[in-house]
């Protein structure tokens, strides 16, 4: 019985695709609810955003429903971004690949 490299290798890819596609998930949705608590909203509603369109566009959404400039709340949301990748890199460990010399 041989050792299949091309199956290995196919499968290392797909356990590491679902890893970084389940901390994006996770890091979008932890966003939502860090902003949604730095501006006063609904955290469940605006999670249940993300299925619906990009961050950018769902800050413009939360901008535009409250009446405030574009880049408004820029800031909030990279606060709520930054601290929301450092809770899970904490909790589940840094996405980043592992680059080989």
């Amino acid at each position: 019985m041989a050792f299949d490299l091309r199956a290995a290798l196919l499968k290392k890819a797909e356990v590491e695709t679902a890893w970084l596609v389940d901390f994006e998930f996770r890091l979008r949705a932890r966003t939502m609810r860090l902003l949604a608590a730095r501006i006063g909203e609904d955290a469940d509603a605006l999670v249940a955003r993300i299925v619906r369109g990009d961050d950018a566009a769902i800050v413009a959404e939360l901008e535009t429903a409250r009446g405030l400039p574009p880049g408004a709340l820029a800031a909030d949301y990279r606060r709520s971004l930054a601290e929301a990748r450092a809770q899970l890199i904490d909790e589940v460990g840094d996405p980043s690949p592992y680059r080989l010399a």
